[in-house]
């Protein structure tokens, strides 16, 4: 089969309401529970692959700079995996860029993969279905098999490698939730997401978050199919701070928190009990994912502008799969 010259996919990142954090299997990325997100859209991540036959080693350029040591061999050992199932040993140039900042909780591997993982498949001149394309996604950056699915994500912890992927539960035009995300740090974290979620079992209260994990997922499924705000608000907080009880309480201990990322938080939950449709979740790192609908998203956005240790806020409505463009 003749491979094409090139491909270029754009995904988007993904904010989770139930979190994925800790594997019961780190190599291949299979999750210790299963997770509930929503796309970002306006964020992206575009990516672009050729396979070319006078290349000796797969190169990355990464938002305009050549890539080395653990970003490159990510991306290396994901070509490879890509290579084995077309049957071919070319090596490929990779060229991805995000419009948004990366490494700093705003799930940019996760857009980064899916994006990755559509156009080396198409460069590959394979032909995957969106579930085997957030399969393949997956073993890139967990969160990644997220991004592949449009809309409102369900990312099935499965019984191992063939069934751990993600499909759309609802779709963008679903519901009109827009997340103002309050920037308290664009500064690359020290602790990335793959080498945090393999101290996920030092913590004591990993078992009983993940042991846990149905009960928000159906409250938060729930909450989302019948566009009920209170619900997701309660059940999202809920889980994003059992999220970060289970990092300070690691060995060793994670904290991503800085004070404005606190005060924000107590902020939101100000706004809410006097009547406002909001609640705040955080990723692994300071950032605050400020929900809220769209009618009243540019108000939320300007309290966030204004508020003390926000550096800037991004604005992103419920975002569509990963797709290929010309």
């Amino acid at each position: 089969m003749p491979i094409p010259s090139k491909a270029i996919a754009i995904a988007h990142p993904n904010i989770a309401f139930i979190k994925y954090w800790g594997n019961r299997d780190d190599s291949l990325r299979l999750p210790s529970n299963a997770s509930i997100s929503m796309n970002l859209d306006g964020l992206e991540t575009r990516t672009s692959v050729e396979f070319v036959q006078s290349l000796e080693a797969d190169e990355l350029i990464l938002n305009g700079a050549a890539a080395v040591g653990p970003a490159l061999d990510r991306v290396v050992q994901f070509l490879a995996m890509v290579r084995r199932i077309a049957g071919i040993k070319t090596f490929a140039r990779v060229e991805s860029s995000s419009n948004f900042p990366v490494g700093v909780g705003l799930a940019s591997s996760a857009s980064a993969f899916a994006a990755l993982a559509l156009a080396a498949v198409k460069a590959a001149g394979l032909a995957l279905s969106e579930l085997e394309l957030s399969r393949l996604a997956r073993r890139g950056s967990g969160s990644a098999c997220r991004s592949v699915p449009g809309g409102f994500v369900e990312w099935e912890a499965g019984r191992g490698d063939g069934d751990s992927l993600a499909h759309s539960i609802a779709p963008p035009d679903h519901w009109d939730l827009v997340d103002c995300i309050a920037l308290i740090s664009s500064e690359h974290k020290t602790t990335g997401s793959t080498q945090g979620n393999r101290l996920a079992g030092s913590s004591p209260l990993q078992s009983a978050r993940v042991a846990d994990a149905p009960r928000r997922l159906q409250l938060c499924r729930t909450a989302i199919l019948e566009r009920d705000m209170d619900g997701l608000a309660k059940i999202a907080e809920l889980d994003s701070n059992l999220l970060h009880a289970v990092m300070m309480t690691s060995d060793p201990p994670l904290y991503y928190w800085q004070p404005a990322t606190l005060a924000v938080m107590q902020f939101v939950r100000s706004l809410r009990q006097n009547g406002l449709l909001v609640f705040s979740t955080v990723d692994a790192g300071p950032n605050v994912h400020v929900i809220t609908r769209q009618g009243e998203a540019g108000r939320v956005a300007g309290m966030l502008r204004g508020f003390p240790g926000v550096q800037d806020v991004l604005v992103a409505s419920v975002g569509g799969p990963a797709k290929l463009i010309d």
